[in-house]
């Protein structure tokens, strides 16, 4: 639905789906190319990949819990939107953190193969997190253009109503007509 909205109502809401894309976009696939040219000689600088977004994804989080208190409701929804994809990100980082303590503790305890854990690892780990994030990065800039829009997607309205906005259109999905 598209809503009758004020253009700093509109910024505000872009504001964290910005936020999330820069962290999808510059932490998880630029920072992390450049980080992996030096990890050889420094492997610890990967860490800055994850800490770096566990504080992102932490702070969209506290910041829709705040949201819902202070932002006017169109800002408000963007950032409640912003929330759940953080939810779903940090669950996966979180199945990434697991297959890679198991593949740890296979190697550590069990005598696990050095390679039979990296395949672990890369086909359990890493590949479902690559592929979140790219879906993540279409769903999100889909998300930014709507806000641009004032647009809402239907679930967020029925979650958090509000009679007082006033709907400028109201559209009908193409497989009705």
């Amino acid at each position: 639905m598209r809503f009758e909205v004020s253009p700093q109502e509109i910024k505000k809401a872009n504001v964290p789906h910005e936020i999330f894309l820069t962290n999808l976009i510059g932490n998880h696939i630029l920072m992390a190319v450049g980080a992996g040219g030096l990890a050889g000689s420094f492997p610890w600088i990967m860490a800055i990949i994850p800490i770096t977004s566990f504080s992102l994804l932490g702070f969209t989080l506290w910041r829709a819990r705040r949201s819902l208190r202070i932002d006017p409701w169109y800002v408000m929804c963007h950032w409640q939107v912003c929330a759940r994809r953080s939810r779903i990100f940090i669950l996966m980082l979180l199945m990434l953190l697991l297959v890679m303590v198991v593949g740890w503790a296979g190697h550590t305890y069990l005598g696990w193969m050095k390679e039979a854990v990296m395949a672990l690892v890369a086909g359990m780990g890493i590949l479902p997190v690559m592929v979140t994030v790219l879906v993540l990065i279409i769903v999100e800039s889909d998300a930014l253009y709507h806000a641009n829009q004032a647009k809402l997607p239907d679930w967020v309205v029925k979650r958090f109503p509000n009679p007082e906005a006033k709907v400028i259109h109201e559209e009908k999905p193409a497989y009705y007509d």
